[in-house]
């Protein structure tokens, strides 16, 4: 198990010989380590450090290298209109310009944009179990537990991990929430933040939570907003075939950091959630493949974990379990209605590696994360 290099880096390299580089994820991913370390010959500014701030608020832009890094400038109401500048300013010199932040810079980007086709934007996951060179159950144990994020990963502590959570969900709220969005009950946010966990896993009911928390419904589903703005949960939403009645609306809600979910059923199969977005996003941002993550539920309550969709038409099937019990009901149902379409059922903690009769593929994890991203 190692961190070596990021799995984005060669393809940045590349992007940066053709445009300006956007490369977005969630705080302590290790954008900035990332950004600093992919050469030698770059000028590092920083939006939170203050002497970097004034040089960016002036452009008065250092002595010219072949990268300019700008990191969490998105704090900035007019960053867009700086890197515009800074891009078609034919005056300065010539060089490449890497911007490294948090989801803002991704919730622009799906807006009016004046930086249309002046860039190529990446995502940066965490650690996922082929990126840290996993090879074994024990690698995947280890995953499992720390969570993807370098820091607690790397050092494997169960103390200094539950420190840092702690303090990631409050940075997340003092810090990125409040220079980003004007939230005025912070403590109903936090009870939000610590209600979530409870709720990977399942369909995800704006109104129920409404009701618990005694907030409004308009409330509650913009802080959930929020918190996908900033790469600390995601939703991927049901897959609704023709002929099959099944669910519409309903998402279902996962962590960027999974470790932070009690139940360990849940957090395997965040995990798994996890590792597959990591994958679709990485084919999105690299080769523009029109990809997608879902779940299958109907209106008899059949449910399979996980879709992956290529045009909006299912490409492969996914249960994840924590043993290697009997084969789900529902993934036989669905791939009875796609026979030609590969299913897997993938077991954590299990020993069976075998197809079945209806071609659905029994296996350990480490078997289908290992040729992943």
């Amino acid at each position: 198990m190692g961190k070596g290099e990021r799995y984005i880096e060669k393809f940045v390299l590349q992007d940066l010989n053709e445009k300006m580089v956007i490369v977005a994820g969630p705080r302590q991913v290790g954008k900035t380590s990332f950004a600093t370390g992919i050469t030698n010959l770059s000028s590092y500014l920083n939006w939170d450090v203050p002497r970097d701030r004034e040089v960016i608020l002036k452009q008065t832009w250092p002595e010219p290298k072949p990268i300019l890094v700008l990191d969490e400038i998105h704090k900035n109401r007019s960053w867009r209109a700086i890197l515009k500048g800074l891009v078609d300013d034919l005056k300065s010199p010539k060089r490449k310009i890497l911007v490294t932040g948090s989801a803002k810079l991704d919730a622009y980007r799906r807006g009016g944009d004046s930086l249309q086709g002046r860039y190529h934007f990446r995502r940066l996951h965490p650690f996922s179990f082929s990126e840290m060179k996993g090879i074994s159950a024990k690698d995947l144990e280890t995953l499992f537990h720390f969570g993807g994020f370098p820091e607690p990963l790397f050092k494997g502590d169960d103390i200094f991990l539950k420190r840092w959570n702690l303090e990631y969900r409050t940075r997340i709220i003092r810090e990125e929430i409040t220079s980003l969005e004007n939230i005025i009950d912070l403590a109903k946010l936090e009870l939000l933040a610590l209600r979530l966990p409870d709720l990977v896993g399942s369909p995800l009911s704006i109104n129920a939570v409404r009701e618990d928390m005694e907030v409004s419904h308009r409330a509650i589903s913009r802080w959930v907003t929020i918190f996908d703005n900033l790469y600390y949960t995601f939703r991927i939403t049901p897959f609704s075939p023709p002929k099959i009645r099944a669910v519409k609306k309903e998402q279902k809600l996962y962590y960027w950091n999974w470790s932070v979910i009690e139940n360990e059923g849940y957090r395997f199969e965040n995990l798994i959630a996890g590792h597959l977005l990591k994958w679709v996003h990485h084919r999105q941002d690299s080769f523009g493949e029109d990809l997608d993550l879902a779940y299958f539920r109907d209106t008899a309550g059949r449910e399979v974990d996980f879709i992956i969709l290529n045009k909006r038409k299912p490409t492969c099937f996914i249960e994840a379990k924590l043993s290697d019990e009997e084969i789900s009901p529902s993934l036989k149902y669905l791939s009875n209605k796609y026979p030609k379409l590969p299913a897997w059922q993938i077991h954590f903690r299990g020993k069976k590696n075998y197809q079945s009769k209806e071609g659905i593929r029994v296996a350990p994890a480490i078997e289908f994360l290992k040729d992943l991203v």
